[in-house]
């Protein structure tokens, strides 16, 4: 017994140019965000190095603070004096009161009291997690 089947014409006519378009438009938004989420760590810091150091992943709710060799400091690109940082900080802490990551990155010739003005003010402005950020020694 033989079964004719008969053909639709229906996806002879799917269009798929728009279905493309889309992802495209998907593609370039992802590499665009993605390209100001590393900004922040590709200034040029030299840093300290440490046996135990591991590769850091950016998370959404940390703020990146740069200390450069100079002992000036960079967030978000931009360079500010310390009490710009501060409220900043304080901006990101109420924000995000609970989960909010402060990384202090700081040139290994900066005076280490830059370093310190950034974590006492982790400290007084009450944010969860701060972090120094180090680079793994070589050889290890």
């Amino acid at each position: 017994m033989a079964f004719k089947l008969k053909k639709s014409r229906s996806f002879d006519s799917l269009n798929l140019t728009p279905f493309i378009d889309v992802v495209f438009f998907l593609l370039t938004y992802f590499l665009i965000a993605s390209r100001f989420t590393e900004e922040d760590r590709e200034m040029p810091v030299k840093l300290p190095t440490a046996m135990s150091a591991l590769p850091m992943t950016i998370e959404p709710t940390e703020l990146v603070i740069n200390v450069d060799a100079k002992g000036g400091y960079v967030v978000r690109g931009e360079k500010l004096p310390i009490e710009k940082v501060a409220s900043i900080i304080q901006q990101a802490v109420a924000d995000n009161p609970i989960n909010q990551m402060v990384v202090i990155r700081g040139d290994r010739n900066v005076a280490f009291q830059s370093v310190v003005a950034v974590m006492d003010l982790c400290t007084k402005l009450k944010v969860p997690a701060y972090k120094i950020s180090t680079e793994p020694m070589e050889g290890s």
